[in-house]
């Protein structure tokens, strides 16, 4: 399939004098993309429906009436003709979101080429003929340049043009909460510092290497069973249900049916081919699910529903309705602690910075985005600095054709030690993040924590190694924490039929009330998953104040069902720049009558 790009719709759009925004044409996008259509099909198409309709305008409400009405019946509703076919359009899926996101970048590109940089990215600490590094933050910064040289890494090489070259650096892109007015700074050791800890403490959090590559699938039943089984309770109570019918057993009756979505084959999940397995405990068996009498509702592999419906034949389930997902309480600060506290004390707010890797551009392994991040760090001073990876990626053109002259642990020993003196002078707190795609380290998920065995303990006090995923506690403020792309892999595989609201969204909450990390079953075969392990490390211990969701796909900050959810983008897109977050946060008082306040949380994504 040829690639479909934005400016391909658009070019369709204006031979029938439409006018459309970029949200507009990131919807279509992402509606050709769900439905394998190419750039001209989707305007015919939309065109077609539009006249049907009497004339309906082009906006952001009508193009999701148009998917419900058109797109979700005419493609998503096509049989598969054999398995080995499903298998090779999934692939294609995937293959087509990397290419359109090639393609975006390339775009970009070329746009920063043309373009001149925004105002205020003149104010940004660089070290350059341009902007000379002040004397203060030239103390502050132990020359996180010289310890990237990319001269160690390969015999020539130069800086990227393009990255060097990209255009509206500094500039906000995305905003979250009350910004106006707003002084982005972290509390410069004013106080003694932020408390930040692992939520559910070392001794029940992954913390060690271990041992993977020997899982059974009967461990696999007995964990997808358990989860069936923990949710179904939980939602068998909140709606006061008596009891679940076995969802194979007929009965001419309205029944209450608890199972997991799962596909009829290999291929991508439609609305024709949805199954729901019920546990041991009501049966065991599949049945089709007939969604036709659905307004709303929004399915996944993997997803634990209960439905209510009939089963008059006992082979094909016509569901009625869809309960919701019920998410996990916030955190509260247990009475005791509240009460020796003292309230004055209470920093009023502290301020979080989130970059995700990778951290060179893909021309080359210089380091560049990492030194300019460095430089950020000095100048606005978090009071703490989440690093997700890749920090070595895997996915890196050269590392891929091992084009380096040193160890992969050598470069990432390096890239950390440039972190960790580029910053000795700001006191901010470290925490970094592994990824599957950081090549020295363990491809399995759950992830232990990095191992960096060489740190001095004055280095060791401000860093903190997590695994992915882990729930931090910052200041009695929770984080959600994964590096894993979730929002990539559920959106290639989620259809819905609800108006109102975006993919974003939808998959965010799934997460929340499937309160794990990672809900998708089957997963996408580049994550290697040990559900073992992730019973007991991927879970959501509660609902985090706020969850960090690094993507490919487009960032955002916006509000979940009361979590504030953050896809900071990556730090590079291809050869040029990219995206990274900072979140201001005012932790809430003790409460007094019980009742719990949410931290006040205003957040900006900003290009590096």
């Amino acid at each position: 399939m040829a690639l479909v790009n934005a400016d391909r719709i658009k070019s369709e759009l204006n031979t029938f004098d439409i006018d459309c925004g970029d949200d507009i044409l990131d919807k279509m996008l992402e509606q050709c993309l769900c439905n394998r259509l190419q750039g001209d099909e989707i305007v015919l198409e939309w065109v077609a429906f539009s006249t049907t309709k009497g004339g309906l305008k082009l906006s952001l409400n009508t193009l999701e009436q148009f998917e419900h009405e058109v797109l979700n019946k005419k493609y998503k509703a096509k049989p598969s003709i054999a398995k080995r076919e499903e298998s090779h359009n999934r692939t294609r899926d995937i293959n087509s979101l990397h290419d359109l996101i090639k393609a975006e970048e390339e775009e970009e590109s070329l746009l920063d080429s043309y373009s001149t940089p925004a105002k205020g990215s003149q104010k940004r600490a660089l070290t350059t003929p341009e902007h000379p590094q002040s004397k203060r933050s030239a103390a502050l910064i132990a020359s996180p340049s010289l310890l990237l040289c990319s001269a160690s890494f390969f015999p020539s090489v130069t800086p990227s043009q393009k990255y060097s070259q990209r255009g509206g650096r500094g500039e906000v892109v995305s905003t979250f909460g009350a910004v106006q007015g707003t002084r982005w700074a972290g509390r410069k050791g004013q106080t003694n510092g932020v408390q930040l800890e692992l939520l559910e403490g070392s001794e029940d959090s992954l913390i060690n290497n271990y041992k993977y590559m020997f899982q059974r699938l009967r461990d696999v039943r007995n964990v997808l069973t358990e989860k069936i089984e923990e949710l179904g309770e939980e939602l068998r109570t909140n709606f006061n249900i008596e009891e679940f019918s076995p969802v194979s057993l007929p009965a001419q009756d309205s029944v209450i049916v608890l199972g997991q979505v799962c596909c009829d084959s290999n291929g991508k999940l439609n609305s024709q081919s949805v199954l729901l397995e019920a546990g041991p405990e009501q049966g065991g068996r599949q049945v089709p699910v007939d969604l036709s009498e659905l307004r709303d509702y929004s399915l996944f592999p993997g997803q634990v529903v209960v439905m209510e419906g009939m089963n008059t034949s006992g082979k094909k389930f016509v569901a009625s309705k869809l309960f919701e997902g019920v998410p996990l309480p916030f955190y509260s600060t247990p009475i005791k602690q509240e009460m020796d506290m003292d309230i004055p004390d209470v920093p009023e707010q502290f301020l979080v910075m989130v970059a995700c890797g990778p951290y060179t551009p893909s021309d080359g392994l210089t380091f560049d985005p990492l030194v300019d991040l460095i430089n950020v760090i000095a100048r606005d001073r978090p009071d703490v600095c989440i690093l997700l990876g890749p920090f070595v990626d895997s996915k890196h053109e050269q590392i891929e054709k091992s084009l380096v002259t040193e160890t992969f642990d050598a470069i990432f020993s390096r890239c950390v030690g440039s972190i960790v003196e580029g910053t000795k002078g700001v006191g901010c707190r470290l925490v970094f993040v592994p990824s599957q795609r950081d090549v020295h380290h363990h491809f399995i998920y759950p992830q232990p924590p990095f191992i960096l065995p060489d740190l001095s303990k004055d280095d060791a006090k401000r860093m903190t190694l997590v695994p992915d995923p882990c729930t931090l506690l910052i200041d009695g403020v929770t984080f959600g924490l994964t590096s894993t792309d979730i929002l990539f892999h559920m959106g290639a595989e989620e259809i819905s039929c609800a108006s109102g609201s975006d993919r974003f969204s939808r998959i965010l909450k799934h997460m929340l009330t499937q309160r794990n990390y990672y809900p998708l079953y089957p997963p996408v075969e580049e994550v290697n998953m040990d559900y073992e392990k992730f019973q007991g490390y991927g879970q959501m211990p509660l609902s985090p104040d706020v969850l960090i969701v690094p993507s490919e796909l487009r960032f955002f900050i916006k509000d979940v069902i009361g979590c504030v959810c953050v896809n900071p983008g990556r730090l590079t897109k291809g050869q040029v720049g990219g995206t990274y977050g900072r979140l201001l946060i005012q932790r809430s008082a003790p409460s007094i009558d019980g009742k719990r306040v949410s931290p006040c949380v205003a957040g900006q994504v900003v290009k590096i």
